[in-house]
């Protein structure tokens, strides 16, 4: 079945530790035939992407550790010539640091971006899993595990086979990140982000924030609805939703007038202070 990494970026904290253990293990260090040598600038081979969503002060942020998907459907197996970038039967995806020299455009045949180009030594790199360590257990005292793994404090990355991985995936909604490349990606991940609709609500006329308000939200297409309870602050919140969807949104309170605005799920919406009266 091969290898599946999962990424709970819920966990994640963007210490760091993962993108630089990864530079520690590949920068000046030849792995081949796994891997040459990894510049020390220019490339990510775990990347760690950092998202701020809303507008103040209404704002959410979230750090997304990227490494190589290692594609089942994988689009620079297909770019390459001269078996330059092969699967193994792990499921690892392997660019050899000798066939692909000149080889230029892998980088771009990655959707994810995550194939980086050494001018130095004219091949295209990207993570391995660490795959040396896998095939070399006496290298890392025999843990067997990606080094990023190892050294994420908050255990946001887990690493194993798939036929152990594959229910937890199923049983907590793990997810492929950008499903629509159709790659296969074989890294799943649980707790990225979604839209959200947030707002605030106060009385116009004693201007103050009103506590224990109700606010329905429902689909404009399938009136489906959820319903929430403005806080001590007046402040209300809606999470996980899909995006490009439209909404109605009914804000409620005792003795208010009801009121009703439209929203698109294009981005994050911060419907600001509402007033009642």
């Amino acid at each position: 079945m091969g290898k599946i990494m999962l990424i709970n970026t819920n966990y994640c904290i963007g210490c760091g530790n993962c993108f630089m253990s990864c530079k520690n293990e590949h920068w000046n260090n030849d792995w081949s035939p796994i891997s040459a040598p990894e510049p020390d600038t220019g490339q990510n081979w775990m990347r760690l992407d950092y998202v701020e969503r809303g507008t103040q002060p209404k704002v959410k942020h979230q750090w997304t550790p990227v490494p190589c998907m290692q594609c089942d459907d994988a689009p620079c197996v297909n770019a390459s010539t001269n078996g330059a970038v092969y699967k193994r039967s792990d499921g690892i995806v392997i660019i050899d640091p000798v066939k692909s020299a000149g080889q230029s455009q892998l980088v771009a045949s990655c959707p994810y971006g995550q194939i980086y180009w050494n001018t130095t030594l004219n091949i295209a790199q990207k993570c391995t899993f660490c795959a040396h360590l896998l095939d070399n257990p006496a290298l890392d005292g025999g843990s067997q595990r990606p080094v990023c793994v190892n050294a994420c404090p908050t255990d946001a990355i887990t690493f194993g086979e798939e036929s152990e991985l594959l229910p937890v995936v199923k049983a907590q909604n793990y997810a492929p990140l950008h499903p629509e490349f159709e790659a296969k990606p074989r890294v799943y991940y649980l707790g990225l982000p979604k839209r959200f609709v947030a707002g605030t609500l106060y009385d116009s006329l004693a201007n103050e924030d009103i506590m224990g308000a109700t606010v329905t939200l429902e689909d404009t297409v399938t009136h489906a609805q959820l319903v929430a309870t403005t806080d001590r602050f007046g402040d209300f919140w809606f999470e996980d939703l899909e995006a490009n969807k439209m909404y109605k949104v009914t804000f409620a309170a005792p003795g208010k007038m009801t009121k009703t605005v439209l929203t698109y799920t294009n981005t994050d919406k911060n419907l600001g202070a509402i007033p009642l009266f």
